[in-house]
């Protein structure tokens, strides 16, 4: 059902912009990927569950969440493709702030300590958002087994997890658009 090249087309012809952009790292960069014009989409959001769920095929975890709000249509999509697969999993969404009222968590959705958990980012440059993401977890009481992500700038992300002990995977590279990442 994953078509890599649908994929690639969708991101070329929606989330790929050319100009000059600040990135969350704070780096400057001739491109920007704005993963939610794919993520948002019928078409997209199924191309990327599906090959999300084909990429981490041998890897045993019960759990799948990012940072809010990038990642919430990415976990709800991989929902989806993993109940018609009957496949059993749980979806988690890791808040910036801590909830102000009520159970006043970072982690909202129905994992608990203990659980082995995916920790998905859209597009990875150094990895930081990712990482915010992972330290939440852990604080929570769960194992991050895994990072994954959809495209990957090749600017460091993997490095930062690997640093951690943590194994990463994407879907795409920026070398898959034909853009050399930067040397640094």
């Amino acid at each position: 059902m994953y078509n890599r090249n649908r994929l690639m087309e969708l991101i070329r012809e929606r989330a790929l912009k050319f100009g000059d952009f600040t990135l969350a790292s704070g780096k400057k960069s001739p491109y920007y990927l704005d993963g939610k014009q794919v993520t948002l989409s019928a078409e997209g959001l199924l191309q990327i569950s599906w090959g999300l769920l084909e990429l981490l095929q041998g890897i045993q975890f019960s759990g799948f969440g990012g940072m809010s709000i990038g990642a919430d249509p990415i976990v709800g999509g991989v929902l989806v493709a993993a109940a018609a697969q009957n496949r059993p999993l749980q979806g988690f969404m890791v808040r910036k702030e801590a909830k102000g009222h009520g159970t006043q968590r970072f982690i909202e959705g129905p994992i608990s300590p203990g659980d082995k958990v995916v920790i998905v980012d859209d597009v990875v440059t150094t990895g930081g958002s990712a990482l915010q993401a992972v330290d939440r977890v852990q604080e929570f009481g769960c194992e991050v087994v895994h990072v994954v992500g959809i495209v990957d700038r090749l600017q460091g992300g993997e490095a930062a997890f690997k640093a951690r002990g943590l194994s990463f995977s994407a879907l795409l590279t920026i070398r898959d658009f034909g853009i050399t990442p930067p040397v640094e």
